[in-house]
């Protein structure tokens, strides 16, 4: 059993001030920025809350060639988007039904809860696999690859964002009326680690600058050397993913048991990464905290709110109401629009988001976790060790080891992955013409 602390060590406090010491007239440039993002996030979530499910892009697969520029901007701001008929209906219907199943014909599966189970320690069902090897699936996966980039422009030895790699995650299929509580907002891929690790804290140099409308999230050359595990917790990703991702493989709509996220990661991120350095000097449930004159620049202590110590490491950032109030979590965590099976809902990698507590609806919502991965060394050299994981049905390098799935009756074999793009994905080796 885990447990959390939001008490991060002294040395915590050291950290904030060699960051400080690192850009030149640091308190004068972020208190400056910190005013204006406070601002901004005034007037977005006003916005946010107005428009609710409709404030998040929709589109089509058949379309994603051909989206206006407008439209791809307003894409990587909001950091979210949903794509309309990925895969046909029939099929994700047909993989859910395969899925289930599967669960029938192996009831010692691992999935919780353990007397209802709804989310499963599965990586390599027949249906898991062929999902992430659809060509369709793979597609959209490198077109949002493809909104990441260099501001120098320059050929990075080793990347192909052309290029997608799969990265084998669980599914879910969750009951109507069974209340969830363990998602509350909360950012993956990277903890303290932002901050503590150098090449991770030079994707966020703008913001630390003062430059925070100059951030670019989608700024492809920190991330790629970035350590976003330090400390080696479970179930933390340790490859580069650009965005999170899953495939629906039924109607789930809003209050159905479906995604929350707040869409926005430029802003997101400025605040994120600013928070630590700024204390209140008001009661944090006065109306008064949301002015930012209320606010002082304070490296002193050891806090990183949103952040607290786990499993030998740390965990979140995992903003609430009180950490960051103006988010106004509350009424801007927006649910993701309706979709269908065989439509996929991707969040970039930085975006705050949830899974909503109930579910309401009369159907099952179920979706498989597809997140797009680009490929890089990093990202090949986890493929290949994911591969052999595969080839002996043990769990991935990434998440807790448990029950071997060569156990169980009816998983996947190389023989499942029927495409060359498929099999490139996996990381096995494929015959060139």
């Amino acid at each position: 059993m885990s447990t959390e602390s939001p008490i991060l060590p002294p040395r915590f406090a050291s950290l904030k001030a060699e960051i400080a010491a690192s850009y030149p007239d640091f308190e004068q440039c972020v208190t400056k920025a910190w005013a204006e993002i406070i601002q901004q996030l005034e007037s977005v979530t006003k916005t946010i809350q107005e428009q609710n499910s409709e404030y998040i892009p929709q589109v089509n697969f058949a379309d994603l060639g051909k989206l206006s520029t407008e439209q791809i901007t307003d894409i990587r701001r909001k950091g979210s988007v949903v794509i309309k008929d990925v895969v046909d209906d029939v099929e994700a219907r047909g993989w859910k039904e395969s899925l289930i199943e599967f669960i029938k014909n192996n009831p010692t599966v691992d999935g919780v809860p353990a007397d209802n189970k709804q989310f499963f320690q599965l990586y390599w069902t027949k249906a898991q696999v062929q999902a992430r090897a659809h060509p369709n699936m793979l597609a959209a996966i490198t077109w949002l690859n493809n909104l990441y980039h260099t501001k120098s422009g320059k050929k990075l030895e080793g990347i192909d964002l052309s290029i997608p790699l799969s990265y084998a995650d669980r599914f879910r299929i969750r009951h109507p009326g069974v209340q969830w509580n363990v998602h509350p907002p909360h950012v993956d891929g990277g903890s303290v680690e932002r901050w503590e690790d150098q090449e991770f804290r030079k994707c966020f140099a703008d913001i630390f600058s003062g430059n925070w409308k100059n951030h670019d999230p989608y700024e492809l050359e920190g991330r790629l050397n970035a350590r976003s595990s330090i400390y080696g917790r479970p179930n933390q990703s340790t490859v580069f993913r650009t965005f999170q991702g899953w495939l629906a493989m039924s109607e789930t709509a809003p209050t159905q048991g479906t995604l929350k996220v707040f869409p926005d990661v430029l802003l997101s991120n400025a605040y994120i990464m600013l928070r630590p350095f700024f204390t209140p000097t008001v009661p944090v449930d006065s109306e008064a905290i949301y002015d930012p004159s209320n606010w002082k620049y304070d490296i002193s202590t050891s806090e990183f709110p949103g952040l607290h110590s786990r499993d030998g490491g740390y965990g979140g950032p995992k903003p609430t109401p009180a950490s960051h109030p103006h988010f106004r979590l509350d009424n801007t965590m927006i649910s993701v629009p309706k979709v269908n099976p065989g439509d996929a809902v991707f969040w970039h990698c930085d975006v705050v988001h949830s899974v909503e507590m109930e579910h309401t609806g009369q159907e099952d919502s179920a979706v498989m976790y597809i997140p797009a991965v680009p490929l890089t060394p990093q990202n090949q050299t986890y493929v290949e060790r994911q591969r052999e994981c595969f080839l002996k049905g043990e769990r991935p390098p990434d998440f807790p080891k448990g029950p071997a799935e060569s156990e169980y009756v009816g998983v996947a074999g190389a023989d499942d992955v029927f495409t060359a793009v498929g099999k490139r994905a996996m990381g096995f080796s494929i015959a060139v013409a």
